[in-house]
């Protein structure tokens, strides 16, 4: 392997969107993925204009535009009555407004189009099946120490190898909210849902967020409740006997809402686990980026847009380094830490809101109804305008 080739550990978003970034950069990448093949287990994500605006500087806008589909707005109503509360506009507003578009599509269908940009691009080196164990990371560090790029990126997700290269990083810690992801066929749900927009129905102590995929042929579904800690895993099929911690959790909502809780022949049961804060650089030679640096909760719809984001402005640090590279990655990292420290808060706060109880809940109703939607959608001018250098 060239010594100056830089090597990424993991092939998901956060690393593959690296990997062209460094590529198209005039960096040798290495990305490395103990997958055999790369596929996501199936779900959907909102793709904002701060990471769709990524994309396209990347130059995969043609293939987001194949993808993705763009709702006209994203509608916040009562899980218990179904009645309206706000919206916010998207669509042609959301282009308008912050330069780039917002839009809903298949995780699998972003990960392909990144895939197939860094199996095309010549820089890039990609080795599938391949797990790299810890001893084997701190050989790889060690080699990499007496190159002139000196780097090993960890993108290896929340239960990230890389990580334990790097004295002080935090450890993932269980949010206490569990997702259930389901898919339902689109006319079946037309009497509750909006095919062609997103929706986030809001409730005491749990919400459901939905939106179409497949061209508006289904509803990607998400609802989120409180759960127990199911110690290190990611996505599972669910327990045959939790769907009726999930049903309990719903007893209030719309019979129309159980009703296809009820049905769905299949869920998948995702734990949200989160990252506190702690060290993402040695200072030396390995970066944590996406998740494994910083996961956190979806509440902000940023998980995916934050490792873009990562990405990009990564390779900008690099290549702006004018040779001291450890300084470059020290302010990328400031940089970043600050960014996700704002769109936690906001994830925060968009929790707390979405499962408001009592008076709180009432109060959030009444300041939502009287907010007209362009000023609704100011308030996310900081997340959805931001220009990761310069794209």
């Amino acid at each position: 392997m060239p010594a100056q080739d830089i090597h990424i550990i993991g092939a998901g978003i956060a690393g593959l969107t690296t990997a062209l970034a460094l590529a198209r950069n005039g960096r040798k990448v290495v990305i490395v993925d103990q997958a055999p093949a790369l596929s996501e287990v199936g779900a959907g994500l909102q793709m904002s204009p701060n990471a769709s605006r990524i994309l396209i500087a990347l130059g995969l806008g043609a293939a987001l535009d194949k993808a993705i589909a763009r709702p006209e707005r994203i509608s916040l109503i009562s899980g218990n009555s179904l009645r309206r509360i706000a919206h916010v506009p998207c669509g042609a507003f959301a282009a308008r407004r912050w330069g780039a578009p917002y839009g809903v599509l298949h995780r699998a269908d972003l990960q392909t189009m990144l895939l197939e940009a860094v199996k095309a691009h010549p820089r890039c080196h990609l080795k599938l099946g391949q797990r790299i164990e810890t001893a084997e990371l701190q050989a790889l560090q060690k080699a990499n120490a007496t190159t002139a790029s000196p780097l090993v990126i960890g993108a290896d997700g929340v239960w990230s190898q890389t990580r334990q290269l790097i004295a002080g990083a935090a450890r993932p810690r269980f949010s206490g909210q569990v997702a259930w992801r389901f898919k339902v066929d689109a006319e079946r749900a037309r009497t509750l849902l909006d095919p062609a927009n997103v929706s986030v129905f809001l409730a005491p102590r749990t919400h459901l967020v939905a939106y179409p995929l497949e061209g508006g042929r289904s509803i990607n579904m998400v609802a989120i409740t409180h759960g127990k800690d199911p110690g290190e895993t990611w996505a599972a099929d669910e327990n045959p006997t939790a769907r009726s911690d999930l049903l309990a959790a719903f007893r209030d909502w719309d019979p129309k809402v159980r009703d296809i809780l009820e049905d769905t022949p299949h869920m998948s049961w995702w734990p949200l686990f989160e990252m506190p804060d702690g060290r993402w650089f040695d200072d030396d030679h390995t970066m944590l980026i996406g998740d494994a640096a910083h996961a956190m909760t979806p509440f902000a719809a940023q998980g995916a847009a934050m490792a873009i984001e990562d990405g990009y402005e990564l390779a900008q640090a690099l290549t702006a380094d004018d040779g001291d590279q450890r300084t470059a990655l020290q302010r990328y990292e400031s940089n970043r830490r600050a960014r996700i420290s704002k769109a936690r808060k906001r994830a925060a706060f968009n929790q707390f809101a979405y499962h408001a109880r009592g008076p709180i809940r009432l109060g959030r109703n009444i300041i939502l109804a009287m907010r007209r939607p362009e000023s609704l959608a100011a308030d996310l001018d900081w997340l959805y305008g931001y220009r990761a250098n310069g794209s």
